[in-house]
């Protein structure tokens, strides 16, 4: 298995390259955002304790997190060829949380992704993708509290991943292709993943 996290601010293009990484390579995708929504869609328990949080822009608790990424990973990821994990980590916590589940399966992580992309951007971004879409989580005052969150307890996980020589920093800004070549090709360096096909 070959597992990849990608990471980067609200609004950096994470899903959309994710999209790009699972055609390219046949990952299995993991969206904490998307299982997140679906079960606010679904008003399960898990749901309603998360809408709690997501709706204050703030980050679900590790141990929640953990709990529903332990289950999906039994689930759905067993026998793939790797997973994207889009969203997850958080927080170091998290991080070290990973960690373990990956090893208890006898796998670890390879690559870390990292979306650079600058802050006035992302806004606008965020921003327009709300209008598009209705993302009850894209309004002005949201978006504020979830880049503070990100700040403050997300973009510590940088210097944690930089420490572990698996970051691979990528500039988020300009066209989507573009930005994923340079993906493959941190890809193909790190973590040995070769494309399937040369553009």
């Amino acid at each position: 298995m070959k597992n990849i996290v990608i990471f980067g601010a609200p609004g950096s293009g994470k899903g959309t390259q994710s999209a790009k990484l699972i055609d390219e390579y046949g990952l299995y995708h993991i969206s904490t955002g998307e299982l997140l929504r679906e079960h606010i869609r679904r008003g399960t328990e898990i749901g309603l304790t998360a809408n709690e949080f997501i709706s204050r822009g703030q980050l679900i608790p590790d141990e929640l997190m953990i709990r529903i990424l332990d289950e999906v990973l039994d689930a759905e990821a067993s026998g793939k060829k790797g997973v994207v994990f889009d969203g997850f980590p958080r927080t170091v916590a998290q991080a070290d949380a990973l960690k373990s589940l990956l090893r208890k399966r006898g796998t670890d992580l390879h690559a870390v992704i990292g979306l650079e992309v600058p802050e006035d951007e992302l806004v606008e971004r965020m921003i327009n993708r709300g209008r598009e879409t209705g993302r009850a989580d894209d309004t002005p005052e949201t978006i504020k509290n979830r880049l503070q969150v990100y700040h403050q307890q997300t973009l510590p996980l940088k210097e944690y991943y930089q420490a572990e020589g698996s970051y691979i920093p990528v500039n988020g800004s300009g066209v989507v292709d573009e930005i994923f070549n340079d993906i493959a090709a941190g890809l193909a360096e790190k973590a040995g993943l070769e494309r399937r096909r040369k553009l």
